[in-house]
């Protein structure tokens, strides 16, 4: 794969071959899945008529954003139309109704929590995007997830500071998107309070990452989240939160992580974490005002990383499953 940092109509329709290749690939499967009877052991697709394939169901529903993305941006791709074949038969009433079904179930309250509720929002804003009715019919399940993030963020005292799925910095910048292109301006000012209430006070963040297992930055990912937030006082916070940035400290948030074995699922998700922290680092910087010292470390930083994994976005189904989503993320305009 080619190294520029720019998405190109050839990266497009390789990231759209490997997103095809997978989003109907049911095994290997990883369930999120609570049994509460022996009605509930049962074939993945039956509940999941849509989102069963990709490894996990999280991963499915990016890989379908990924899809909807790309064929918004390259109408004329290849793969144009088995995607439009593909979310024809996917998104119908019946199916979307099956999907919504699944979160009435009573052990069904913390399913993909927060991870899965973000990227299915974010799918809804992409569908929204087409003159398809695909986004009219998934609304019943993305409204199930609005209210799962209406419910929960009351609850949710204190923010989950991770780099993996349970990050709140992560899924709520997601749903903002959705909020702000649907205008819910409800939902948008219950995920700005929340993130205002937890990270408005945090300064000189000493960023102890990455952890073996990360794909998210949460230094990083808190910033990107506090920049939806923030408008026009955004970088007056992040000169507090990272002061030293534009002398590349703390230093590991300059540095791309190393991947060991990118068979092992796990492991790999350093890979993600080098995507991740472009995406971020490419947000920063845009954020930041024309002769900020840091907007030129930060684009420096975003390309740096983009170059360390954009090569590895394919070759094993660990990461070949879900990293051109994260690539996406890093390069779509």
């Amino acid at each position: 794969m080619s190294s520029s940092t720019e998405l190109t109509a050839e990266t497009a329709s390789r990231f759209a071959a490997i997103a095809l290749g997978h989003v109907r690939q049911p095994w290997p499967h990883k369930a999120d899945h609570v049994f509460m009877s022996a009605a509930d052991v049962a074939p993945h697709q039956q509940f999941h008529p849509i989102f069963f394939g990709s490894y996990d169901w999280h991963s499915c529903v990016h890989g379908y954003w990924t899809l909807a993305t790309l064929l918004r941006l390259y109408p004329d791709m290849p793969q144009a139309p088995a995607i439009r074949a593909l979310f024809d038969d996917a998104f119908t009433p019946a199916k979307v109704a099956v999907e919504t079904a699944y979160l009435s179930r009573p052990g069904s309250r913390g399913f993909e929590r927060p991870y899965g509720w973000g990227w299915l929002l974010m799918l809804q804003a992409e569908l929204l995007r087409h003159d398809d009715d695909w986004f009219a019919h998934l609304r019943p399940l993305a409204d199930g997830f609005v209210r799962r993030f209406q419910d929960y963020i009351p609850l949710a005292t204190y923010p989950v500071r991770t780099g993996v799925h349970s990050s709140t910095a992560f899924a709520i910048t997601l749903a903002l998107e959705y909020a702000e292109d649907v205008e819910d301006h409800d939902l948008s000012s219950l995920l700005k309070a929340a993130l205002r209430r937890w990270h408005l006070d945090d300064a000189d963040c000493q960023a102890w990452e990455p952890s073996g297992e990360d794909f998210l930055s949460p230094a990083l990912m808190e910033a990107e989240a506090m920049r939806h937030v923030l408008g026009a006082d955004f970088p007056a916070w992040f000169d507090r939160f990272l002061p030293r940035a534009a002398e590349r400290l703390p230093a590991t948030l300059f540095t791309p992580a190393t991947v060991s074995d990118r068979t092992d699922g796990k492991i790999a998700h350093l890979d993600g974490l080098n995507l991740s922290r472009a995406w971020c680092w490419r947000n920063i910087a845009a954020a930041l005002p024309e002769g900020h010292p840091a907007r030129p470390v930060a684009r420096d930083a975003a390309t740096r990383h983009l170059a360390s994994a954009l090569d590895h976005v394919a070759g094993d189904y660990m990461g070949e499953h879900w990293l051109a989503s994260f690539a996406l993320l890093a390069l779509r305009p």
